[in-house]
């Protein structure tokens, strides 16, 4: 592979995009395993896809904000390296299909340039924070949450406490009570809040802990009913390094922050927290707000004068898909994105657009949407008239119609059986037999590929995951159908319960029986999830049951939708969690790398950072030794309890103290100059011991 260079200003991203292509160059010649370059490569946003020899590149976009001249950016990257097509998430990113390995590093170099990264885009990693996406404009919040979540965002990117979890951790920060960032099923959620003390306003954050969806879906506890802003970063600081340490890392399935906190009990998971604080090197963290309070600049262009024809045209869209912002005279456009896939010509046209007459800034949303903001009044028919030329104008943005869908089979290493394809069926059901549905907002439907809900399927009001069913001895593509999710508001959200799986391509029909019962039999002004409960789960069972009989397949029902040939399940490995092999020597070769990185921040009078990357030292020497003797390593405290039990206690590892009382000095003592010198240099000795008895050992064994 032909080797480049980049012309980064930023030095520390430049050493990480020219160490992304040494690594690629030493997996090509063999010196990397696969599983080891997997998580190396994730960290770095490139996913492996379900075709064999590309990658998915996810492009991290913290709260989804983008201005004019990084749309063009990614769009011209998107030409270069891909093939046009820019696809949102539901976690506000953009991702890119069908890349060569070998150009990731240039792509990369490319994207920085304008201030885009890659970084921690997938992984065990903190991953894209999420905002709401009518942060800053929304008349409704008691106050902007976007700086907030950009500072999350740059104190948590390189990290050392956060660069190899047993899994991936997600924040979100929602503008109000709403909660449209969905705190409940988060990681860390965060619902701006104010609280008046003796006359005086606080800014602070209602704070939710230990969400997530997936196949075992858990509602996130209350960590704080307030919690100050100046806190916020110390207290995702000792959560996550709670995780790091307490958190499974051999049983993928239990690998989450809600299993451990399942498991332990919140009281125990929050007296770990504080038993962190020493260790960390701000107790209080004020955030500064002041480049997002700045007053709002236009250019100063002469509003040109648009006719519109179909002026009732014009109202609905303005009803559907028009939202009037906090700021007096000024209003967000709200862009219903099909399934989030938009291309290279268009997105240029819009970024142009925006540079013109808007503020230079969209957003892309939670639902795979696009949200302009700081429109002009005058100049809602102009961007109709463009929009309208674009394609962009179709009525139902955030409405049932909106179907969220992640790319399933299209390009998932773990897709089941098609998402996107059946979210076009649905939405078409819905456009020409429902069309009352293109205005309403109080009904979602979400579709999974499979059971990972990256679609979000279990926390919709009508969810379908991808599955499979079986005929005699052949397979066909199916939905498992789940009723009776939704976002109450305030850190308040239920889950879907499960009802029925029926085949795929009587998807559509399920859909109609559901909406026919719902429009029949609904109380007036009865909610979905009303309508839902008071029924029942056994009712609507009974109303979809007759959709489950697979003794009566056709042969069409054998072919998923969007594809023309009969379905095969296919199922590869799943990068999401960057599962590991480990080594015994890349464990070695990493405590080396963990002690590197340690004296570099120590020079760098990083105390805190260096302080880590000792820590992380020391938990890979014991784990590498413990893997050479198969004991347990599930998690970084029971590898430093093994450790003592093994090694320490036999006598075979000789220390001035337990190995645990060495290594828990880290949350012992704070962050100083003192400190850092001294727990690097145990580290290094710690080292030493080590890779002497693996020497001697493997001496021994020749």
């Amino acid at each position: 592979m032909q080797s480049f260079r980049t012309e980064i200003e930023n030095p520390i991203v430049e050493k990480d995009i020219l160490e992304l292509e040494r690594k690629i160059r030493l997996f090509h010649e063999g010196k990397i395993d696969e599983e080891r370059f997997r998580s190396l490569r994730l960290a770095r946003g490139v996913y492996g896809q379900r075709q064999f020899g590309v990658q998915m590149i996810r492009i991290k976009l913290p709260y989804g904000k983008v201005t004019s001249e990084q749309l063009h950016r990614i769009a011209d990257v998107s030409d270069e390296y891909s093939r046009g097509r820019l696809h949102i998430t539901t976690r506000q990113d953009i991702q890119i299909h069908h890349v060569s390995l070998d150009r990731t590093p240039e792509l990369w170099a490319q994207l920085e340039k304008d201030d885009i990264t890659l970084r921690e885009a997938c992984g065990n990693a903190v991953r894209n924070i999420t905002a709401s996406e009518t942060a800053g404009i929304d008349p409704e919040e008691p106050f902007d949450v976007t700086p907030y979540a950009h500072a999350t965002f740059q104190f948590f990117l390189r990290n050392p406490i956060c660069q190899e979890m047993g899994r991936k951790f997600k924040i979100s920060f929602s503008a109000s009570d709403k909660d449209s960032a969905l705190s409940y099923m988060h990681d860390l959620g965060f619902i701006a809040k104010l609280k008046v003390v003796e006359g005086k306003t606080y800014k602070g954050f209602k704070v939710l802990l230990a969400g997530g969806l997936g196949s075992q879906p858990r509602h996130a506890d209350v960590m704080f009913e307030f919690l100050e802003e100046e806190k916020l970063i110390p207290t995702i600081e000792g959560v996550l390094r709670v995780f790091d340490r307490y958190g499974e890392r051999t049983k993928r399935a239990k690998a989450r922050l809600k299993f451990l906190v399942k498991e332990i009990g919140l009281p125990a998971f929050l007296d770990l927290v504080a038993q962190e604080r020493n260790a960390l090197a701000y107790q209080e963290y004020p955030i500064d707000c002041s480049a997002f309070e700045k007053p709002i600049e236009f250019n100063s262009i002469k509003t040109p004068q648009i006719f519109i024809k179909d002026k009732v045209a014009f109202e609905n869209w303005k009803s559907s898909n028009v939202i009037a912002q906090k700021q007096e005279g000024l209003f967000a456009i709200g862009i219903k994105v099909k399934l989030g896939d938009f291309y290279t010509d268009k997105a240029r046209k819009l970024a142009d657009l925006i540079k013109k007459f808007a503020a230079n800034e969209l957003r892309f949303t939670l639902r795979q949407n696009i949200l302009i903001r700081h429109i002009r009044e005058e100049l809602l028919p102009l961007f109709y008239q463009e929009l309208k030329d674009l394609g962009f104008t179709q009525l139902g943005y955030k409405s049932t119609a909106d179907i969220t869908a992640c790319p399933g089979t299209d390009t998932c290493n773990l897709g089941i059986a098609s998402s996107t394809g059946i979210a076009v069926e649905l939405e078409n059901v819905l456009q020409n037999e429902y069309p009352a549905y293109l205005n309403n907002k109080d009904i979602t439907i979400k579709i999974s590929g499979c059971m990972n809900a990256c679609g979000q399927h279990n926390m919709a009001h009508i969810g379908f995951q991808g599955m499979t069913i079986k005929s005699g001895k052949l397979i066909a593509p199916a939905l498992q159908v789940l009723l009776g999710g939704g976002t109450l508001g305030n850190g308040q959200g239920r889950f879907a319960d499960k009802l029925v799986k029926i085949p795929s391509k009587r998807g559509p029909q399920a859909l109609r029986i559901l909406l026919n019962d719902f429009e029949k039999h609904r109380i007036e002004n009865e909610t979905f999830l009303n309508y839902y409960d008071r029924n029942g789960k056994t009712y609507f069972y009974d109303l979809l049951k007759a959709l489950t009989d697979s003794t009566n397949l056709t042969e069409d029902d054998f072919i998923d939708w969007g594809h023309n040939e009969k379905y095969i399940k296919a199922i590869g490995v799943g990068e999401c969690a960057g599962v590991v092999i480990d080594l015994v020597a890349t464990l070695l070769f990493e405590s080396e790398e963990k002690i590197d990185n340690a004296t570099a921040a120590l020079k760098e009078q990083q105390w805190s950072d260096s302080i880590y990357y000792s820590y992380t030292a020391f938990v890979n020497t014991a784990k590498a030794l413990l893997t050479s003797i198969q004991v347990k390593t599930n998690s970084q405290s029971l590898i430093i309890k093994n450790f003592d039990e093994h090694f320490v206690a036999k006598g075979i590892f000789s220390l001035s103290s337990s190995f645990s009382e060495l290594i828990y000095q880290i949350n012992k003592n704070q962050p100083t100059e003192v400190f850092a010198k001294s727990y690097l240099e145990k580290a290094k000795e710690f080292y030493k011991q080590a890779d002497k008895y693996r020497t001697k050992k493997l001496d021994h064994a020749t």
